[in-house]
């Protein structure tokens, strides 16, 4: 039997050629989004500091880092619609090349010193960045139950190599901007087209066929003869998606919110740029570096049991921060480092949940909604962090933001129960 897909490849439906895809198009994406990920950091390293540069003041020095958000959230939704429709080579690849090219706005924008063009740019941007998140979930399409935990992983852990990259080569692109007649500080920029750009055509060009196209083609075949026999065709889970997306947005919130604050916490307290870098260095790989493990977690011990450790490391992270001692900076690592671990466990958990609780056929339309409440989600704690502080103080923002990651708790019971009762119902069909 042969399965088409909409562009007229063929596939073999055996599992050998399935796996065999499988594994190219995780390559693929690990690819895209070292890439991808230096051309994230890049908007963010330096992003507020170039606005406060063309501006002379920073008082609208926030301006870069929300209208990233905001244009990281519209694209999330678009890119989910286009996949559905045409795949996710066609949707990612559009976001990452349209990140690029806003990549050489910016440039161009500092250039001419133009501040309209700088936001306009910087909206678009997001483009970019909302790719090079929802790229985990291309990972996913043609794995088994027992694997989508680890190629979500492999994504973020792809990722990290260009995020750490690309800050450490901001003084080398600065050089050669200024080398080209370019402001140093659209170096980065430079670097972020570069990336983008490559990210895009790689996913253009090599992914080939397309993994949810094949995967919508399987799951046809699947309702077809489902036809003839006994065995349900899967349906969408609504529960589980409900679960999956609230697990992200709160982590997401609480994990923004804490980090925000941070670095204003430490300075307050006379500690140096140096300390605060070293802080939310180690907090950064801690969202990362974890997720090889926490994918093999996933996909042994659970979602849900995952969802519940992210909960109860984001308590411990809130409790840690709000008891550390201005002074302390090894306790305060450990604190970051524990919200960092809190949010990878929250993601990918959540993540694999949605993957599981949708078919091919709704899959990447959904996911793009979810990654746009996950972006809306993180511009609302990074900006409630701030007014809570200036209220209260920093540590009623960190009990308060590990008391909210505890209404992850709820929501995995209500879904747990949920499992018993389709088992049970199940086990009195099969007697």
């Amino acid at each position: 039997m042969k399965v088409h897909e909409r562009t007229s490849e063929e596939i073999s439906v055996s599992p050998e050629k399935i796996q065999q895809l499988f594994r190219r198009t995780l390559m693929i994406v690990v690819f895209s989004q070292i890439f991808g990920g230096a051309g994230l950091a890049a908007g963010i390293t330096v992003g507020a500091l170039l606005a406060q540069d063309m501006l002379g003041t920073d008082a609208y020095s926030g301006v870069p880092v929300a209208l990233l958000t905001l244009g990281s959230a519209g694209a999330a939704y678009l890119i989910g619609r286009v996949s559905q429709r045409f795949g996710r080579r066609i949707g990612l690849a559009g976001g990452f090349l349209t990140g690029g090219m806003s990549a050489l706005g910016v440039v161009f924008a500092a250039v001419t010193n133009n501040v309209w063009l700088l936001f306009f740019s910087l909206l678009f941007y997001g483009a970019g960045t909302a790719s090079n998140l929802q790229a985990r979930y291309a990972g996913t399409d043609l794995a088994s139950a027992k694997q989508r935990g680890k190629a979500i992983s492999i994504a973020l852990v792809s990722t990290t190599l260009g995020a750490v990259a690309g800050p450490n080569l901001i003084g080398v692109m600065g050089d050669f901007a200024v080398s080209m007649g370019v402001p140093s500080l659209a170096g980065p920029f430079i670097l972020g087209a570069a990336a983008f750009l490559t990210a895009g055509l790689v996913l253009l060009v090599f992914m080939r066929p397309d993994p949810l196209l094949v995967s919508n083609a399987l799951e046809n075949e699947k309702r077809i003869d489902s036809d003839n026999t006994t065995n349900p065709t899967p349906v969408k889970n609504n529960r589980g998606i409900i679960v999956g997306g609230s697990v992200m947005v709160l982590t997401q919130m609480v994990m923004v919110a804490i980090m925000t604050m941070t670095p204003i916490h430490m300075g307050h307290h006379g500690h140096g740029l140096d300390a605060i870098g070293l802080v939310i260095g180690i907090h950064i790989g801690a969202m990362y570096l974890p997720s090889l493990v926490t994918g093999a977690l996933v996909d042994k011990v659970g979602r849900t049991a995952m969802a519940s450790a992210a909960g109860v490391t984001l308590l411990l992270a809130g409790i840690v921060a709000a008891t550390a001692p201005g002074d302390s900076l090894v306790v305060l690592i450990l604190a970051l480092a524990l919200l960092g671990l809190g949010w990878n466990f929250g993601l990918i958990s959540g993540t694999a949940t949605i993957v599981d609780a949708t078919t091919p056929s709704t899959r990447a339309k959904v996911q793009g909604s979810m990654d746009v409440l996950v972006a809306l989600s993180g511009a609302t704690g990074g900006m409630m962090s701030g007014m809570i502080v200036a209220q209260t103080s920093y540590a009623m923002l960190s009990i308060g933001g590990g008391l909210l990651s505890l209404l992850l708790l709820p929501l995995i019971i209500w879904v747990s129960r949920d499992n018993v009762a389709l088992k049970q119902d199940k086990n009195k069909k099969t007697a």
